[in-house]
């Protein structure tokens, strides 16, 4: 876990998408930590370009991320919009 996530961000995290910090299965904060985790990736892909390791860890996280998103589309269209809208994600 990189030095960015803390516990106490992470707790919060899933208390503002999940319902409760306990509750790290729910897609909608899997989701938010996913895109949490693509920012401070695509931050630090800024100042180190020729960081390629990196680069592969974050299109792995987008991958996910969109699979996650695909799920949850098919399961609540509803929840899926209000997501999407929190976050700041275009689809």
């Amino acid at each position: 876990m990189a030095i960015y996530l803390t516990k106490e961000r992470k707790e919060d995290i899933f208390t503002k998408f999940g319902g409760a910090p306990e509750n790290t299965g729910s897609i909608e904060g899997q989701i938010a930590l996913f895109t949490f985790r693509i920012e401070q990736l695509s931050e630090h892909l800024k100042k180190n370009r020729n960081d390629h390791s990196c680069r592969r860890s974050l299109l792995k996280l987008v991958g996910k991320r969109k699979s996650l998103l695909n799920y949850l589309m098919k399961q609540n269209i509803q929840e899926y919009r209000a997501l999407i809208e929190k976050l700041n994600i275009r689809k």
